[in-house]
């Protein structure tokens, strides 16, 4: 329960894809995956060239980078967000800025402050991986509308499906990325098959953006980087809603019961809008985290995020949660 992944698995649609499409591994891939652009194209009312297909978001954010930014140049994303922004950007050579949360969420009037003449690139993870907070449709507007033109924000939904059932659930505006890029707004909207489509191991996801962007990206892109399998698979996964509906229903419910129970111990999980839970143990959570995996039970904990005493841990069945449960009441010492 470390890495976010879909307790349910994949699709079987996709499970049946993926076997068929093992027949051809002789052959190399397409390198554009066409066909799963232009169906993403279609589902998302934008063009096959504002489509790019890659190997898992982490891949795009890569390639991102390596475009946009370099020696003297800068990113800017807040503390406690996605850890391969920064990987990203020291890969690159160029340096990141993090701004501080505020009540452990993006504090856009901070990250806007700090945008300076070097800035390209403002990394946006909504919601926040790890601590599971979004912005809504309304404070990302405003956002934008304050920073300039050659600065690309990079909007990373890799949890759009399950935030888009919280926010039916909680009557909020999630958000209006496809609006942005159908104005070919200075964004890029990161999506992946990782996580509510059970594709983790696949590794396949997709960026929206401006076609003379995303040329850009393309041509920085490993040759033949997604599999004939990978390929298939998402195309099969994209037709089976009903799957999908499962999946963010289980989450919904796994995060209702843990964070009640999480709560009934007196602690505070932050509410989320993944995947995931978020919480402040008050104990060394590097500790906590190997007697949790001497009790068979993998968690994340958030040293290497500025949270030495915080923990993640992914939804998982029903069972799954309450293994986490007995675990998490046997060897917590607070």
């Amino acid at each position: 329960m470390a890495s976010n992944e879909n307790p349910l698995g994949p699709s079987p649609k996709a499970l049946r894809a993926m076997q068929a499409a093992l027949r051809e591994c002789h052959l190399y891939p397409d390198n554009d995956a066409c066909e799963l652009r232009e169906r993403l194209a279609d589902r998302h009312a934008v063009g096959p060239d504002e489509v790019l297909i890659g190997a898992g978001s982490t891949d795009l954010i890569g390639i991102i980078a390596r475009t946009l930014i370099g020696p003297g140049l800068n990113a800017i994303t807040s503390e406690r967000s996605f850890i391969v922004y920064s990987m990203a950007t020291r890969a690159a050579d160029a340096n990141l800025i993090q701004v501080p949360m505020l009540n452990d969420a993006f504090d856009l009037d901070a990250v806007a402050s700090a945008i300076n003449p070097r800035t390209r690139i403002i990394f946006l993870a909504n919601p926040n991986n790890p601590t599971g907070t979004a912005l809504d449709a309304d404070a990302t507007d405003n956002f934008l509308a304050q920073v300039p033109a050659n600065v690309t924000v990079v909007l990373d939904e890799a949890y759009y499906e399950y935030a888009q059932h919280f926010a039916e659930e909680r009557s909020v505006q999630y958000s209006h990325s496809l609006e942005y890029v159908r104005q070919a707004r200075n964004v890029v909207v990161l999506r992946t098959f990782s996580k509510a489509y059970g594709l983790a191991g696949m590794r396949i996801g997709y960026a929206l953006g401006s076609s003379d962007l995303l040329g850009r990206f393309a041509d920085m892109r490993s040759t033949y980087s997604i599999s004939r399998a990978a390929q298939a698979g998402a195309l099969a996964a994209l037709e089976d809603e009903a799957h999908i509906r499962e999946a963010v229903t289980n989450n919904a419910a796994g995060v209702k019961w843990l964070r009640q129970e999480l709560t009934n111990l007196g602690y505070c999980p932050v509410s989320t809008w993944g995947n995931f839970i978020y919480c402040d143990i008050r104990e060394e959570a590097e500790q906590f985290s190997t007697r949790m995996t001497n009790e068979g039970v993998l968690i994340r904990p958030l040293s290497l995020w500025g949270a030495p005493n915080a923990i993640r841990v992914t939804i998982g069945t029903r069972d799954e949660n309450r293994t986490f449960l007995r675990a998490f009441e046997k060897v917590r010492t607070s």
